[in-house]
């Protein structure tokens, strides 16, 4: 016996390759003719467990046979109709040598077995003894192992078996049972050992049948752990393999977002794929022989939607923009799918293994894979519409890049639209604005700041009082405007007089509802106190403080990083009515609430003649001090939220969701005097999300407002603190106090904002 095994392990060892029929014709001629070679186990061991899963009178396919007596002993047991097939032309020829004359009904072709030269549906049974492990070797991966399941699929009939002897190594067991996943129902059987001194691997029987129906099964065993003859990784590594395929199974049932693979699909694991399911959507990947492989979600329309434009399409989403709500959650996605007018639109979702790759090669990736998952037989030779969400920048100049250890990441910009506003391009027509804009990756995509560049931002008085420079060379870098010699007259700078981001404009018309205490503010020469949690570039406060000199602006951030860049980059600068506090934004509005909550207690104290005057704890002042009295100030007349959320998967990405928790909102109110103004700016696509922090809002604000800018996700809330305010009836004329209180250079500027409070409406 010792050997002969020796002679096995050198013939075995004469193959190499196992997936290479010169290597196996060379092994089968070494062995002989009348030499059968059984891999795993012998018919002793194998026939009551195969027999047990064969129907009576079936066709058998026996792939890859090799030299096996394992269809001498089938067709000795009754089974007669069996056919055999090996690339082998040796092994062939040996096998029908030994059979013609006493099994003359047995057949015998020179096959590949990945490549079958048989109709659909021709067998009952596929018995596979050790064919799909010698073509898993793992250095030459799953391809033809791939192949051949597929040949196996096709050519069993409905109802029909695919029986697998092998060893269930994980990488084998991975291609199966994804492979037999729907549509099938599989089992996994040990092949009972002889007794033995000698260790040795234990083989296993996984039977596939062919089902009508696609719905998920989970895989059955007639084992355990401890009912398995061996021990170690072989029995961990299977059980762990069968619970793991289980699991996914089970998420397929209940409806988890999956992803899929395309052969999934066109096997039935979500229905035909060939006809339209209005508000289905469903995941997958696709790829795997193309050039890249993708992440796509499949979404059919409601027919409300229509009509259609098109009957397929698909969609890409730069890496950039894949986090954002609008194409990374469920929501989102409809809103994609109800503006690109398809009935199935296909979101392919990109990641940095496509970075390097031209929009043109992703696209030609991608055309085959698509076409697959167009509904229908579309016989009009109609092409599938490529979209692809795009930020509309002609230009684009990266001036400055920093990490922070608090925001992340952080990019300024200068770039050129394709298309802008047309009151600032009717200001200055002559040439492509350019525009300066403050990016945090952690929200890549939202433009945390964005500031119009020109040459009258050059004569900007306030801009004067700028920060030391060292020397030419350094200034011109920090600014990241390349110039030549001589033409520093006519250099670029951050315009304050003009606000580039919409939103801003939202906010500063809503002042109107408060335009008659402003006025009476500003008349009797008194300063309106405003905090601004959120520096961003700095644009909204330096435009404040412009445009409404009357105005005290506080302005609270937590990055340091972020107000050096908005003074080296945006020409930020402070004075005695505009400072920055690095602090956290809640903690500073709780201290102003709080010091204002002790003023009050003292000035009733002293009121009543109380001999006892309780002091303001430090704990309890502000930070926020009036640099004119010099002491913390009672209340304040405006808070405005202007900060962005680290998590913008949350599906709002301003601000963050601390910032509209019913307790801050309450401790906004205690902040504000009673003419305050609370000034929130919310970016979320998020419906259900919008009404929720509207609804804190109403309980603690006793009137609402809110404005919702066109083409844009912001949407600007304002609660009033007082009891009574302003009529919808006497805008137009608290619009006409708010502009003649804006100092603005450009009339045109000034009327964009007033047009802005027509779309003010109040939130009941």
């Amino acid at each position: 016996m010792g050997k002969k095994e020796e002679q096995l392990a050198e013939l075995l060892g004469t193959l190499g390759d196992f997936t290479s029929k010169e290597n196996w014709d060379k092994f089968f001629t070494i062995r002989g003719t009348d030499d059968a070679f059984e891999w795993y186990a012998e018919w002793s061991e194998l026939r009551n467990p195969l027999l047990s899963h064969l129907p009576p009178q079936p066709q058998i396919l026996v792939p890859g046979c090799g030299s096996s007596r394992l269809s001498e002993h089938l067709y000795d047991a009754g089974f007669n109709s069996i056919t055999n097939i090996d690339f082998s032309k040796v092994a062939i020829s040996d096998c029908l040598r030994r059979n013609v004359r006493h099994r003359p009904d047995m057949r015998w072709r020179v096959m590949d077995m990945t490549a079958m030269q048989f109709e659909d549906e021709a067998f009952d049974v596929v018995v596979d003894k050790g064919g799909l492990d010698a073509l898993m070797e793992p250095e030459l991966g799953p391809k033809l192992g791939t192949q051949y399941l597929s040949e196996v699929r096709r050519v069993l009939k409905s109802g029909g078996k695919f029986i697998c002897l092998t060893l269930a190594e994980s990488h084998v067991l991975a291609l199966i049972f994804s492979k037999f996943r729907f549509g099938w129902k599989m089992g996994i059987h040990a092949i009972p050992q002889k007794p033995s001194s000698k260790p040795s691997l234990q083989a296993f029987m996984v039977v596939a049948e062919k089902q009508v129906s696609s719905v998920l099964q989970e895989i059955t065993s007639s084992f355990n752990d401890s009912s398995l003859a061996l021990k170690g990784s072989q029995a961990c590594g299977l059980l762990e393999a069968v619970e793991k395929e289980n699991q996914i199974r089970r998420d397929y049932s209940t409806g988890s977002d999956v992803l899929y693979s395309l052969e999934e699909l066109q096997l039935g694991a979500r229905g035909d794929l060939t006809k339209l399911c209005p508000g289905h959507r469903f995941q997958l990947t696709l790829g795997g022989d193309s050039r890249f492989s993708y992440r796509a979600v499949v979404l059919d329309a409601q027919e409300s939607s229509g009509p259609f434009a098109y009957h397929c399409g698909v969609f890409i989403v730069p890496k950039t923009r894949a986090h954002e709500w609008l194409f990374s959650s469920e929501e989102g996605q409809w809103m994609v799918v109800e503006s690109s007018k398809a009935a199935r639109l296909v979101m392919v979702l990109l990641d940095a293994s496509h970075v390097s790759a031209s929009m043109d090669d992703i696209q030609k990736d991608l055309s085959p894979l698509v076409k697959q998952l167009a509904p229908g037989k579309d016989d009009s030779g109609a092409q599938i519409p490529f979209m692809m969400a795009s930020d509309g920048i002609k230009q684009r100049n990266i001036v400055h890049q920093v990490t922070s250890t608090i925001t992340g990441p952080v990019i300024v910009e200068d770039v050129i639209y394709e298309n802008v506003d047309g009151d600032i391009s009717r200001i200055l027509p002559s040439r492509d604005l350019t525009f300066r804009r403050l990016v945090f990756q952690r929200s890549e995509g939202l433009v945390q700041s964005e500031a119009l560049l020109s040459e009258e931002g050059s004569n900007n008085k306030v801009g004067e009082t700028e920060r030391k420079k060292t020397n030419s060379s350094s200034k011109s870098k920090r600014r990241g405007i390349q110039r030549r010699s001589g033409e520093t007259s006519h250099q670029l700078k951050v315009y304050h007089g003009y606000l580039a981001s919409s939103y801003h404009t939202g906010i500063l018309s809503g002042l109107m509802l408060i335009s008659s205490y402003l006025e009476s503010m500003a008349s009797t020469q008194k300063s309106v106190k405003a905090v601004v949690i959120g520096l961003g570039a700095g644009l909204l406060p330096m435009f404040l403080h412009r445009c409404m000199p009357f105005m005290h602006t506080e302005v609270v951030e937590l990055d340091p990083v972020v107000l050096k860049l908005a003074k080296e980059y945006f020409s930020f600068v402070e004075d005695d009515h505009l400072q920055v506090h690095i602090a956290d934004g809640i903690q500073f509005v709780r201290n102003v609430a709080n010091s204002a909550a002790a003023d009050e207690i003292s000035a009733v104290q002293e009121k009543e003649g109380a001999h006892c005057y309780t002091e303001p704890t430090s704990s309890n002042r502000s930070c926020l001090e009036s640099h004119v009295e010099g002491k913390v100030p009672s209340k304040v007349d405006i808070v405005i939220i202007d900060v962005d959320s680290a998590d913008s998967s949350s599906g709002m990405t301003c601000p963050a969701a601390d910032f509209v928790q019913e307790t801050f909102l309450q401790t906004v109110k205690d902040a504000l005097s009673g003419k305050g103004l609370f000034i929130i700016n919310l970016v979320s696509r998020s419906q259900a999300i919008k009404d929720t922090v509207i609804s804190r809002m109403k309980v603690v604000f006793s009137h609402l407002f809110c404005l919702q800018l066109e083409e844009d996700v912001n949407e600007v809330i304002f609660g009033l603190c007082s009891a009574s305010c302003i009529k919808e009836d006497s805008f137009p004329e608290a619009a006409l106090q708010l502009e003649k209180l804006l100092k603005l250079e450009h009339p045109e500027i000034s009327q964009s904002i007033i047009n802005t409070t027509k779309k003010l409406r109040q939130l009941k």
